[in-house]
């Protein structure tokens, strides 16, 4: 059960981008009393064989926040993201707001960091966030109350956030017909994934759920709004009483038959440190690509 207030009589205004390219799906949370909002999950976009990256995806975002008079407080990430590049200091730069994510932010720093070969100026400590949440804590988007709950399992830093009664959900769970998402990144687990979505499913029925990635399985147009309740009954993977252990041993044989994300070199490297490129030795822009390392 769960250890926070629910409110779900607040009902925050949710307006979705979905990015094509990487099946992303980023919001603009409105707090229904007042013009603050944050963004979650945002991308920038990235030509990776021509070294290119363009903020197309950013700029709608940031044009609905203008053209609505909203007064952006929060880029929340709900953890380092494999399969697509944080646009968040291109947001903040233009619209202010804090960048926010898991404390646990550091384990993924410190295993990243030396996949890369990060040196000593790289720091492991999360300070490129301006926030970093534990398990529990709270944070205010004008009246409305978030709360970053800690689920672990796809990635060791990964939270989900309740915003009244929506919750964003990261890569912890997918739309019903999608199930779940893959728990063998180094630090992932898929005991873990299954408590963390339990926590999730310990919720309202009535709570809506906010997916970050929609596939469409088997043709269906793209979606990204469920209810807890639809998880329940109808969750491929963890949905109608499927154990743990049925869980586990499915995740376990699922992901050996994965490849890797299309993106998750030049990710990885960006969204350990908040959205920021990295540079080389002479201030250029640059990314490595680590031979036999992942």
């Amino acid at each position: 059960m769960t250890s926070f207030p629910i409110a779900m009589d607040v009902k925050p205004e949710v307006t979705a981008f979905f990015d094509e390219a990487t099946n992303t799906i980023s919001y603009i949370v409105k707090d229904p009393g007042s013009n603050a909002c944050a963004i979650v999950d945002s991308v920038m976009d990235i030509d990776y064989a021509a070294g290119r990256i363009t903020y197309d995806h950013a700029d709608a975002m940031i044009a609905h926040v203008k053209a609505q008079g909203l007064a952006l407080q929060w880029i929340i990430e709900t953890h380092v993201h494999a399969d697509h590049l944080s646009a968040a200091p291109y947001i903040q730069a233009r619209l202010g707001g804090k960048i926010g994510i898991g404390d646990k932010i550091i384990v993924v720093q410190d295993v990243f960091g030396k996949v890369f070969n990060e040196g000593t100026e790289f720091q492991r400590d999360g300070s490129q966030f301006d926030a970093l949440f534990k398990d529990g804590d709270s944070y205010q988007i004008g009246g409305l109350t978030a709360v970053a709950i800690y689920t672990p399992g796809h990635t060791p830093a990964c939270m989900v956030h309740v915003m009244g009664n929506a919750v964003f959900v990261g890569d912890t769970l997918f739309m019903p017909d999608g199930g779940s998402a893959r728990a063998d990144f180094p630090g992932g687990d898929a005991g873990a994934l299954y408590d963390s979505i339990q926590k999730v499913l310990s919720l309202p029925d009535e709570m809506r759920l906010f997916m970050c990635h929609d596939y469409g399985p088997n043709g269906r147009d793209i979606q990204w709004e469920t209810t807890v309740g639809e998880e329940k009954a109808h969750n491929i993977h963890v949905g109608a009483g499927k154990t743990k252990e049925e869980f586990v041993r499915f995740r376990t044989e699922r992901d050996a038959q994965l490849g890797m994300p299309r993106l998750i070199i030049p990710s990885l490297q960006v969204n350990m440190r908040a959205g920021e490129i990295p540079t080389d030795k002479d201030g250029r822009a640059m990314l490595k690509v680590p031979v036999n390392g992942l």
